[in-house]
């Protein structure tokens, strides 16, 4: 049951919402009692897939403009897509980052980042960070 609250929790973590789910997962390696490589695991797919979310509502939202519901340019749009294609894509790896990870996951939707290029990088990231936080406290 506790691989499934740390899901949960570095899903929600990986939302607008301001959760962390380090403290948790910090409590899971504490304890001893849950293998580290189940929580390492359970922590990154969780956090991604609350990523994709992030990236599938951009897309969303991208729509609209498209649709021309929004009073969005869509040439100002275009413009921006550019750039963030051109240099930004590599700013995913930064998705673990607090406050500026998850709307940089929200604009890779909105800039169409394929997802699995999107997943890769994201996943990466988060997945180092989380390696991290397991080897400074075991």
């Amino acid at each position: 049951m506790s691989y499934f609250s740390l899901f949960i929790s570095a899903f929600l973590a990986a939302t607008l919402l301001p959760i962390s789910s380090e403290i948790f997962l910090a409590s899971l390696v504490l304890s001893g009692k849950y293998d580290l490589m189940w929580l390492w695991t359970w922590a990154t797919v969780g956090n991604v897939t609350g990523s994709m979310i992030n990236w599938v509502l951009g897309r969303y939202f991208i729509r609209l403009v498209d649709k021309g519901e929004l009073s969005k340019s869509q040439s100002n749009i275009d413009k921006a897509k550019k750039m963030f294609l051109k240099y930004g894509t590599w700013t995913l790896l930064l998705t673990w980052l607090p406050a500026i990870g998850d709307p940089l996951s929200f604009i890779a939707g909105v800039f169409r980042v394929p997802i699995f290029l999107f997943i890769l990088l994201v996943s990466l990231g988060k997945g180092v960070r989380y390696f991290i936080v397991i080897y400074l406290i075991k």
